[in-house]
């Protein structure tokens, strides 16, 4: 790598303000998380797992770690050492989180994979991150083996796939191993180990792989679970995908790490949300703006939750008058954050004790709901085109560098050379910065500069869907623009231009990409006009378009 990008890099991670090599966290690794909580809490109740019917699992911290030592004794009878990488192919289910921490006591690089992607993704993933063996639940079995046979020139590294949730002659069975195995005692992992490939969907080409150390977890969970008073005891519930950094590391690594206990969801489900944060005593939760708007067309009426204290929200777009909307009709406090997986997760948050008149000016008075202050693990600004700090009001560019900063895109020199520019990490988003009477800076985002579309907290990349649409019949030119959705924070529509002659049809072209892509990513209304508007180098303007689809703001598009 080139020296210059290496020193970029090296700035991005640190903090001005601390000596170089001092750390923010009191553990030596994941592993030393572990052992201290083996010893100091072992028979508290660690891990809640919640199915969809009810059914209610539990593992004390003595029964969570030995599960996690089982695993990672496997790991290496079957050779997989430091630096491997080993993928999960998973819904939301407990065997999953035993099965990232078995991986990472003896220092292996967990590969989340999402099981909603198509396989033509996936199987770039599991390829480019070399992935050597696989824990692949039951539901998906089938779809991995096909895709590995179609595929085994492309993925010669995966040698081993673990059947999770059933049985298969031809793999070896997650359950037998925690039958059988013996826990490993000693293991070498250290902060700089790296923990976790992410995946993020690029607006252009492959998705980029997020490289994240063991430090980077431990200390962006640390400041989440210190900015939100966690601590022994708290609980706190997963509704979100663990695949993603938010679920992994807000509501799973951060109830551990304090002590807490962590009430995992299989998945969301309006029903039975304010139910569950009831039975289960749940102090914070964390949710995308989706889930809020959910909550809201659901109405009805909450029991009473006399041990939760806030709503943790973000990744995704939260509009004001969702926030508002939300607040007055629930009487629950929403603490709105930012954060990309380049950050491990969150980088900010509105403080907790904001008196409720504050609260509500900050979510409500600026145009657009603020993301907060700077947590303690990393310093953020905004920058003007000439990477240099603007003042107070001025749009330009979200950037950030701390400790909780990805140690850069996995094999992808390019993607890294446009990310730290000026040895700050640059989002691609846009914001401002407005300060309080203490002088405290409030971050506000207010689009993106790169064009991906967030639909409910998932990146969705606008070109995948223009292929589709510049392909089909009579188009001339058809491009996916994402527009302000109340439901899902962004939906994504369609522009397109039909050649001389062609009629235009709204119904053909969205059944075409129903056939090609799956519901998050197709078009959900299709507005026709004249020409698409571009700039003098022939780049699509996307942000002219949305004003067009403002009637569907409110609109809840359901999947056919």
């Amino acid at each position: 790598m080139d020296p210059a990008l290496l020193e970029n890099i090296a700035s991005a991670r640190s903090l001005p303000s601390l000596p170089p090599g001092e750390r923010l966290t009191e553990f030596a690794s994941l592993a030393d998380l572990l052992d201290q909580r083996a010893l100091e809490q072992p028979d508290q109740e660690c891990l809640v797992y919640l199915e969809d019917d009810g059914t209610r699992t539990t593992w004390t911290y003595a029964e969570f770690i030995a599960d996690a030592r089982r695993v990672a004794h496997w790991l290496q009878v079957q050779g997989i050492r430091g630096g491997d990488r080993i993928a999960t192919i998973s819904h939301n289910h407990a065997e999953t989180v035993i099965q990232y921490f078995g991986a990472w006591l003896v220092g292996a690089v967990v590969v989340p994979i999402n099981v909603g992607e198509d396989d033509e993704r996936i199987g770039y993933i599991l390829a480019d991150a070399e992935v050597r063996l696989a824990f692949v639940r039951t539901p998906y079995l089938e779809r991995i083996e096909a895709l590995s046979a179609r595929s085994e020139e492309h993925l010669p590294d995966l040698k081993t796939l673990v059947i999770c949730g059933g049985s298969a002659r031809e793999h070896p069975e997650f359950a037998e191993i925690l039958a059988t195995e013996e826990p490993a005692e000693d293991f070498a992992p250290g902060l700089d180990t790296e923990a976790l490939i992410v995946y993020t969907s690029g607006t252009t080409g492959h998705p980029k792989g997020v490289v994240l150390a063991q430090y980077n977890l431990l200390v962006d969970a640390g400041n989440i679970a210190e900015w939100h008073g966690i601590g022994r005891g708290d609980r706190m519930m997963c509704v979100l995908p663990i695949h993603h950094v938010n679920g992994t590391i807000v509501t799973l690594l951060t109830p551990l790490l304090a002590g807490g206990t962590a009430v995992l969801n299989r998945k969301f489900h309006t029903g039975q949300f304010f139910d569950r944060l009831a039975s289960e005593n749940i102090g914070v939760v964390s949710v995308v703006p989706t889930l809020l708007a959910f909550l809201l067309e659901a109405g009805g009426s909450k029991p009473a939750l006399p041990g939760f204290r806030h709503i943790i929200c973000g990744a995704g777009p939260l509009t004001v008058d969702l926030a508002l909307q939300f607040t007055d009709t629930f009487g629950l406090r929403i603490v709105h954050g930012y954060g990309l997986s380049e950050t491990t997760c969150y980088s900010c948050f509105l403080p907790i004790d904001l008196p409720d008149d504050e609260q509500r000016a900050w979510l409500g008075d600026h145009g657009f709901p603020s993301i907060g202050c700077a947590i303690p693990a990393n310093e953020m600004a905004i920058f003007g085109d000439d990477h240099q700090p603007l003042p107070e009001g001025e749009r330009g560019e979200i950037v950030i560098r701390g400790h909780n900063v990805m140690a850069g895109y996995y094999r992808n020199d390019e993607a890294n050379a446009q990310a730290f520019a000026s040895g700050w990490f640059h989002s691609g988003d846009e914001g401002f910065w407005r300060s309080d009477a203490e002088g405290n800076s409030y971050f506000f985002i207010t689009g993106r500069l790169k064009e991906l579309i967030i639909r409910g907290g998932v990146n969705v990349s606008p070109l995948e869907i223009d292929e589709i649409l510049m392909n089909l019949p009579g188009v001339k030119a058809g491009i996916s623009v994402g527009f302000e959705n109340n439901m899902y924070g962004e939906e994504i529509g369609a522009y397109v231009v039909m050649e001389e002659g062609a009629a235009p049809d709204a119904e053909a072209v969205l059944s075409a990409c129903r056939g090609e892509l799956p519901h998050h990513k197709c078009p959900k209304v299709v507005v026709f006009g004249t020409e698409v508007p571009v700039t003098s180098t022939g780049k699509y303007q996307r942000g002219k378009l949305k004003s067009l689809f403002v009637e569907w703001r409110d609109r809840q598009f359901r999947k056919p």
